[in-house]
């Protein structure tokens, strides 16, 4: 696709109040392919007071017409997925593979779900002698992450618009060329002129400005726990509603009567899509003792097999830090099985798929969010040990349990402080919530618990 050299605000692309534009690097060769508006507090105004002005009509539409406009976004995104795909691979480094089936489809199921949800969901209920109502909480401030740029965006958008609200989305500055896509989707789809505005930019400062807007009534914000941190600070001083989708560092947890083959095939595979780039990667993997050695055997294996599989990291800086991680784990006395911080190519932002064997649960490479192609595999004795290990993080993002029984696997799964577990590998469901426990996060996505983030409520009484 061509870059818009503007802003999509009010329903047309105008120019950017700032001349400073920012360049859209290709990690895959380290090549600019394209500059976007780097967006300033004047943009965000702008916006903000679209997405305000076009909130009373909007809230108005009847569900089943919200419904329809959703349904017609996804047939859009359908119909633009080979785009899509090319477009993140471009700019995000992923496989086209990985990008037609993960980057481009998995959007296409979300803004489906919310579709049918926009119009089965019930807005007004009675409870005993009252009446309660669902309404929209009003304009949305999304701020979304590069590592699922498409993803992440729909995963917010679709269920604020499904809940009567209007939205400002400041993208990723690594990905923003997948975020005006979806913009000229919008406007394809026929929604609303303000329903949805796109102001590109740094996080620093666009993204601080609407974060900090008066006239933004939720944030919704996926990334660092850091960022997370301010975030709430900043909508907490103003009484104003948050959602955090923030770090994790998930625990694969293979119990003794597991397939081992499978659950270690699994789950170096779980980490290594999307070079590692996964909030909810299962990049810690327990394994008992008597098993142990077998199960270091097999992942390196396994990991050794991806090489050219994987794409690159999405910059210069995120390949320092998974580097830096890498050396940190060996100084700290964690077995390097295969991989390491040699660079596998030439050029681009590549760390070759690593795996760390003899790692404790208080090394840094296992409690840190590394956000790269590693694992760490860590012994335990019993259950419990397990179950301290797994949970002996500040994080509780996502998990995953192996065991010969489905029922033993889930007995541990509940004893998990985490928010999400896949039960013998258990697929990908739209519908689920997902969301963290503990620093991983507030709030939750995707299906109906998703949309509950988006609404408010007011109860009359008779």
């Amino acid at each position: 696709m061509k870059a818009h050299d503007g802003m999509y605000i009010g329903g047309e692309w105008r120019v950017a109040a700032g001349a400073d534009t920012i360049a859209v690097v290709n990690p895959a060769d380290e090549q600019v392919i394209a500059h976007v508006p780097a967006g300033i507090a004047e943009d965000v105004d702008a916006a903000v007071f679209a997405a305000h002005e076009a909130f009373p009509a909007w809230a108005a539409t009847p569900p089943a017409e919200r419904a329809a406009k959703i349904a017609a976004l996804r047939d859009v995104l359908v119909a633009r997925k080979d785009e899509i795909a090319e477009t993140v691979t471009a700019e995000l480094g992923a496989p086209l593979q990985f990008s037609q089936m993960v980057h481009a489809g998995v959007p296409v199921l979300v803004a489906g779900s919310y579709a049918e949800l926009a119009a089965s969901y019930p807005f007004e209920e009675k409870v005993g002698n009252s009446t309660v109502y669902a309404e929209p909480v009003g304009v949305v401030g999304a701020i979304t992450p590069w590592n699922y740029p498409l993803h992440q965006i729909v995963a917010k958008v679709a269920p604020a618009l499904a809940a009567g609200c209007t939205v400002v989305l400041k993208p990723a500055e690594d990905t923003p060329l997948t975020a005006q896509l979806f913009a000229e989707a919008i406007d394809e789809a026929g929604i609303p002129a303000g329903v949805f505005n796109l102001v590109t930019g740094l996080g620093t400062v666009a993204g601080q400005a609407l974060a900090e807007h008066e006239g933004v009534d939720l944030v919704s914000f996926t990334g660092s726990t850091a960022v997370g941190r301010q975030i709430g600070a900043t909508a907490g001083a103003a009484v104003k509603r948050v959602a955090l989708e923030l770090g994790g560092k998930s625990a694969n947890v293979i119990l003794p009567s597991a397939d081992l083959a499978k659950a270690v095939n699994v789950g170096i595979a779980n980490v290594m899509g999307n070079s590692g780039q996964t909030c909810s990667a299962w990049t810690r993997m327990l394994v008992h003792t008597s098993r142990y050695d077998e199960a270091v055997e097999i992942a390196g294996a396994a990991a050794a097999k991806y090489g050219d599989r994987i794409g690159p990291l999405v910059n210069a800086k995120q390949q320092a830090r998974v580097r830096g991680y890498i050396e940190k784990g060996v100084e700290e006395g964690a077995r390097l099985v295969v991989g390491g911080t040699e660079t596998p190519h030439e050029k681009g932002y590549f760390v070759a798929p690593t795996v760390f064997a003899d790692v404790t649960p208080e090394m840094t490479i296992a409690q840190e969010e590394i956000f790269g192609p590693v694992v760490s595999l860590i012994r335990y004795e019993d259950e419990d040990d397990a179950l301290r290990i797994a949970n002996g993080t500040v994080y509780g993002l996502a998990g995953a349990v192996w065991a010969g029984d489905e029922a033993e696997a889930v007995a541990f799964a509940r004893r998990m402080d985490t928010g999400q577990v896949d039960i013998n590998g258990g697929r990908f469901n739209p519908l689920a919530p997902f969301g963290g426990y503990k620093q991983s996060g507030v709030g939750r996505e995707l299906g109906s618990h998703g949309l509950t983030e988006y609404l408010q409520t007011k109860s009359l009484q008779f």
